[in-house]
């Protein structure tokens, strides 16, 4: 395969992976559905840090657009856009590397829940893994169901930032090959 036709393999993939995390970042600031726990500030700090928004949204975007362009012909398809989207790719590497990041600190602290009466994170400094041992998950009693909710939407958010790293150290690669060698795309059919 061409490194054109690459770039435009990796942007298009890149897309859906991107919307996913926007949309996981927001509904966490929702837990239950509800806005007041939002309003309240009651809301996992690390979903304040917004890496699904920022780290595997807006900075994993920007690349795609461009290592896209790269793909097609014209300005951006040539060895210098190649060598261009190296820098963007990494962009979009250290992008994704911190919506990882927060969300694996997601997971590792747990939620901020109400347990008993005050509003804490109960699962943060404990000895044993809360993930693994769902008897723990009764300690929190408001939001409803926050530890699954936390856990699905983090986790989803380990699962997408990981591809996103894979995808964005793929196109280094391939920029690499298509500074060096050329695009291929204006190469008409055998």
């Amino acid at each position: 395969m061409c490194t054109g036709k690459c770039s435009r393999c990796i942007a298009v993939t890149l897309y859906p992976l991107v919307v996913i995390s926007i949309i996981c970042n927001i509904v966490l600031f929702f837990p239950g559905g509800d806005v007041k726990y939002a309003k309240d500030g009651h809301i996992t700090e690390e979903v304040k840090y917004m890496g699904g928004l920022v780290g595997g949204g807006l900075l994993v975007l920007i690349p795609a657009l461009y290592i896209h362009l790269t793909g097609e012909k014209g300005c951006c398809g040539n060895r210098c856009g190649m060598f261009l989207s190296i820098a963007f790719a990494a962009v979009g590497v250290a992008g994704a590397l911190y919506s990882f990041i927060v969300a694996v600190l997601g997971l590792q602290n747990g939620p901020l829940c109400k347990a008993v009466l005050i509003w804490t994170t109960p699962f943060k400094n404990l000895q044993k893994n809360y993930l693994t041992d769902d008897t723990w998950w009764g300690t929190c009693t408001e939001p409803k169901n926050i530890v699954q909710f936390n856990t699905g939407l983090f986790g989803t958010l380990v699962a997408t930032s990981a591809l996103q790293v894979i995808l964005c150290a793929i196109q280094m690669i391939n920029g690499l090959f298509g500074c060096l060698c050329g695009t291929c795309t204006n190469k008409g059919p055998l």
